[in-house]
């Protein structure tokens, strides 16, 4: 376990206090740190830090100002910097429009942004669109797994319908990448846009909750050739309380589908009855939003020139629909509490044996528009590609009751699963697989970009098993503060717990970045082919 040095008894006295509901114990130095570093970031003033806001630059300048205290180097494109052009899209939910066309002609009317929320990420929307609708079940192309909802589908002109879920004996990493690249699949295949449909057993976030996050902006990269999908497609969900709309004269009820969904049965693929007609109001403009990379240099000489990345996003929400009269999204555990702990761990290695290669502390900008500044980073690093051997990624750890077990998604991909175990015996831990697999973690935060081109990479999560108390207060969060003003600094946090996480993953990454040989993905990895072009760094 690695020495940390004392902060000020300043900053002690001031941020060791305890919050509403606390015991009055004073906080430990790395605790009391992390927690004023989220206090920092989550504060009101920053407004909730939407990518390329004001706040969000202020919560920046905090971080650039952190990185120097901790005397790390700047390694950005324009010193701590890599900034990012991005096209913003605004949809007017209100203001556009859905119809549901019978064949007989009649019309059924969807309320866009009350039934249906027409999303404005992950590209430019169409104008107008009429096409007819598919259901193809889960929506999966996964050939390799004896799995493909893609199989025999003519979706030439089509919107394609899916359900969340997946089969069982399929995991949870699988999963996600199918789904992940299912907007490109679709494309290839010359569909015009997907709609997606959740169980009500699988939703995360009530759909009230989601209408108010609907009226923010979205984005993508502004360099077309950097997107998945550079052509208009049309991307929404529907509530589920109004999927029967959908299924009506098909033979098939949402019900029956959704039970079908909750088993992890297979479903059936049909073509649905009605066309599709909308007619989409949006606005666009660029802006430019960085992502801060800072580095400590490792010892070795050969070594040096190859990196270990340690990572979390810095942006949020910014100010919304307001909740019982908040309207600020501070984004504390989301993921104000990721870029703490990745200072965290800069100032643990800083402050240690110096690792033999070197560390890169990338804190990313528009992650929840998408994964934007990591996929930026991981096409257009500040180093050279081929010498990122690994990433460390934090995003909503959720430090909610005592460590004592870790999952991380990924772990059973590459060989970093096998350092991850070793270090966590260590630290008198355990890791536990993901009890959520269906939740995409795998593909819904910034490690997946690293993965992509072909880097081996972890999430870190407090490890829980479905049916425990930890489950239930897991579930709580997610249904009341994640994506909520509520995620805010009045929250109760195990502060002291958290920094153990901090202490396991710079045990890991020091592990990482002195062993002889770089990471390697498993050879039954579905993110294996991916590496085929790699070579190391010379």
């Amino acid at each position: 376990m690695y020495h940390r040095l004392c902060i000020s008894l300043t900053l002690l006295a001031f941020f060791a206090m305890p919050v509403r509901g606390e015991t009055a114990t004073p906080l430990s130095p790395a605790a009391a740190q992390w927690w004023a570093d989220i206090a920092a970031l989550a504060d009101d003033a920053n407004e909730g830090r939407l990518t390329g806001s004001a706040g969000y630059q202020r919560a920046a300048d905090y971080v650039l100002r952190r990185f120097q205290e901790e005397g790390l180097a700047p390694a950005g494109a324009d010193g701590f910097l890599q900034p990012v052009r991005f096209q913003q899209q605004t949809v007017d939910q209100a203001a556009s429009t859905i119809l549901l066309i019978a064949p007989d002609g009649s019309k059924d009317a969807l309320r866009s942004g009350e039934d249906v929320i027409i999303s404005a990420a992950g590209g430019p929307r169409p104008a107008t669109l009429n096409a007819p609708l598919v259901f193809i079940g889960y929506g999966l192309h996964l050939p390799e797994q004896r799995h493909d909802d893609f199989a025999g589908q003519d979706l030439k002109g089509k919107i394609v319908v899916v359900l969340s879920g997946g089969p069982t004996d399929i995991t949870g990493p699988v999963k996600s990448y199918a789904r992940f690249s299912r907007l490109e699949q679709l494309s290839k295949r010359g569909a015009k846009g997907v709609i997606t449909l959740t169980t009500q057993s699988q939703i995360e976030i009530p759909w009230a909750r989601q209408k108010l996050i609907a009226h923010q902006p979205g984005m993508y990269l502004a360099d077309a050739k950097l997107r998945d999908i550079a052509k208009d497609f049309f991307i929404a969900s529907v509530d589920p309380q109004q999927a029967e709309r959908l299924f009506a004269g098909s033979g098939h009820s949402f019900a029956e589908l959704a039970a079908l969904a909750d088993g992890s049965k297979p479903l059936p693929h049909f073509a649905l009855p009605s066309r599709l007609e909308t007619t989409i109001a949006s606005e666009h403009k660029e802006i430019v939003s960085p992502n801060l990379i800072a580095e400590l240099k490792g010892s070795d000489p050969t070594l040096t020139k190859e990196y270990v990345a340690v990572s979390a996003h810095l942006d949020h929400l910014g100010i919304g629909d307001p909740i019982k009269g908040d309207s600020i999204y501070n984004g504390a555990m989301d993921d104000a509490s990721g870029v703490a702990t990745v200072l965290d761990i800069a100032h643990i290695l800083k402050s240690g044996p110096r690792p033999r290669r070197s560390v890169l502390f990338v804190i990313f900008t528009a992650e929840e528009k998408g994964l934007l500044g990591s996929r930026y980073f991981a096409l257009r690093p500040t180093v050279p590609k081929n010498a990122i051997i690994a990433d460390f990624n934090f995003d909503m750890a959720l430090p909610l009751w005592t460590l004592k077990s870790v999952y991380a998604p990924g772990q059973d991909e590459s060989s970093l699963g096998a350092d991850a175990s070793a270090v966590a015996k260590l630290e008198g831990l355990t890791m536990i697989p993901d009890p959520m697999p269906d939740r995409n973690v795998f593909t819904r935060t910034d490690q997946f970009s690293f993965v992509r081109e072909g880097i081996p990479a972890l999430a870190f999560k407090f490890g829980f098993a479905k049916g425990t108390p930890e489950f239930q207060v897991e579930h709580d969060w997610r249904a009341n503060r994640y994506h909520a003003p509520s995620d805010d600094l009045s929250q109760p946090v195990e502060k002291e717990e958290a920094v153990k996480l901090d202490t396991f993953v710079a045990a890991l990454t020091k592990r990482v970045a002195d062993a002889p040989t770089r990471p390697q993905w498993l050879p039954a990895s579905i993110f294996a082919p991916h590496t085929a072009q790699r070579a190391p760094q010379q």
